[in-house]
């Protein structure tokens, strides 16, 4: 017996009334009501996260996207009392349809005043990266980290987060690298160790007033390869880096994001890893 949409959304066995809409979809698995495997766990972040390519990618592309096989795409909807995934994906294609409509109403509802400044600061900044990005300086400055016996990050304040995340992306390619945190007040004795053969690459934005700049000069004066991402050509990082990357971050109240900044960071790191990997030219010839 074919049981009607409103008896299938009210299942006892679910522990849960089904979902109807996004909203209600997010609201069960936050609730942790309903029992993934692992695999569904990572179906149900991806999903979060990528609302609207969830409604217009196909299944396989979905899963391509998440990690998992198709097959997990179903069994996850399954879980929620739809019969497949096309039932479930439904959700989501009424909520981007729902998306449009509301900025059309000219955001009648629309998120708050302070982060929609900086969002829309955020977006210009990247806006503008395309057209004023330095392609030949990024090449030279990939080209001087792959090149390194080892990778030293430095950066403070506004742009230690920038050099973690580097830090951390590197890392997970296998690229070996120390970030310079100055725990314990620590970092000219961790820049002190620096030779040649070793790349530096420091991060830091006006008014430029933390000790990067004086770290960058210490790691030049003991022989190491520096390059660096600033905001200014006047930056004081310039002229000692043998290359560097002018990334310029618009402001909202004050306040500038790192949006652009962290996009050039996770390129660079991304490339050096990837030029690492490439097989020697010399022992390909020699095969």
């Amino acid at each position: 017996m074919v049981r009607t949409r409103e008896e299938r959304r009210a299942d006892p066995a679910l522990g849960y009334t089904r979902p109807e809409t996004y909203e209600e979809l997010l609201a069960v698995l936050t609730a942790g009501t309903a029992k993934l495997s692992r695999r569904s766990q990572e179906v149900a972040v991806h999903i979060s996260q990528h609302p609207d390519e969830v409604a217009l990618a196909s299944i396989s592309e979905v899963a391509a996207a998440a990690g998992v096989q198709p097959s997990a795409l179903v069994r996850f909807a399954q879980v929620f009392g739809f019969s497949g995934w096309s039932e479930l994906q439904d959700l989501f294609k009424a909520h981007l349809r729902g998306g449009f409509a509301g900025a059309r109403r000219g955001g009648e509802a629309g998120i708050p005043e302070r982060l929609g400044g900086l969002v829309g600061a955020a977006q210009a900044s990247l806006a503008k990266l395309p057209e004023t990005l330095d392609a030949q300086a990024f090449d030279r400055v990939a080209e001087a980290l792959a090149g390194s016996s080892s990778i030293t990050l430095i950066g403070s304040k506004r742009a230690f987060p920038v050099t973690a995340y580097l830090s951390f992306t590197l890392s997970q390619h296998g690229v070996r690298n120390a970030l310079v945190d100055n725990i314990g007040s620590g970092a000219f004795d961790q820049v002190g160790c620096l030779g040649p053969g070793d790349g530096v690459l420091a991060i830091s934005f006006s008014p430029y007033n933390s000790i990067t700049p004086e770290l960058a000069a210490l790691s030049r004066e003991r022989g190491a390869q520096l390059v660096a991402v600033t905001d200014s050509p006047l930056s004081p990082l310039v002229p000692l880096s043998e290359a560097s990357l002018v990334v310029v971050e618009k402001a909202e109240a004050g306040y500038r994001t790192l949006a652009a900044t962290v996009v050039v960071a996770l390129a660079l790191a991304v490339e050096v890893a990837a030029r690492r990997a490439r097989p020697i030219r010399g022992a390909q010839a020699r095969r």
